[in-house]
């Protein structure tokens, strides 16, 4: 919890609380469903909670902007964004349900009363529209822009968003080859140059504008 405290200085008492519910939650449910690797678990604040949290660090979403978690597992980016942007509305996905049972389990534990679930393939989802899709690892760079694009709204002229509308995804490694067949000319930011921590060496936000 306390790499959290590092980089973030201004939570109130209850995002502290519910930041701090999560590392024995999220034990307790990977005992029955196994939603986060063993050998890290007992990382869970740098390897999860600190990496989903790289978005906020670029990504000021306003208020009563709608996100979309595509192919959320346990609840990551989606849990650690909606508790540190509660006036957003967040909506994860997934198409395995023992894992959005975990999701739903934990927002109730805890009290986030800004997430829904589907329990769905994000191509599958019609007449709904969202202004950021985020998504951690999930496919290739192609396939995540393929699902997203159709859900995504175009960014008003006179949007006050930090950055444009669009697809913010966490990705690791050489990523020019994915990149270059995804047909898409995102912007890609080092997390090691927001959060200075070993880990996230080769860790990388990706954000595509629609």
């Amino acid at each position: 919890m306390e790499i959290l405290f590092k980089y973030f200085d201004d939570f109130t008492p209850t995002q502290i609380r519910q930041y701090e519910s999560l590392a024995h939650l999220y034990k307790e449910w990977n005992e029955k469903i196994n939603v986060i690797s063993r050998k890290d678990i007992e990382s869970i604040y740098l390897h999860h909670v600190l990496h989903s949290l790289s978005i906020a660090a670029i990504a000021d979403f306003l208020p009563n902007t709608q996100v979309i978690d595509i192919g959320c597992g346990g609840g990551f980016p989606g849990i650690p964004l909606a508790i540190f942007f509660p006036a957003v509305k967040f909506h994860l996905v997934d198409s395995i349900g023992k894992k959005l049972k975990v999701v739903e389990a934990i927002c109730e534990a805890i009290g986030i009363t800004n997430v829904t679930t589907q329990h769905t393939r994000a191509e599958e989802i019609k007449n709904r529209k969202f202004d950021f899709a985020v998504s951690r690892a999930v496919a290739p760079l192609k396939e995540l822009w393929q699902w997203s694009a159709p859900l995504l709204k175009r960014t008003m002229p006179n949007s006050e968003q930090a950055i444009p509308n669009g697809l913010i995804c966490l990705k690791g490694g050489d990523l020019h080859q994915e990149i270059n067949d995804s047909l898409t000319r995102p912007k890609m930011m080092r997390i090691f140059d927001i959060f200075k921590e070993d880990y996230f060496e080769e860790k990388y936000i990706i954000h595509v504008p629609k």
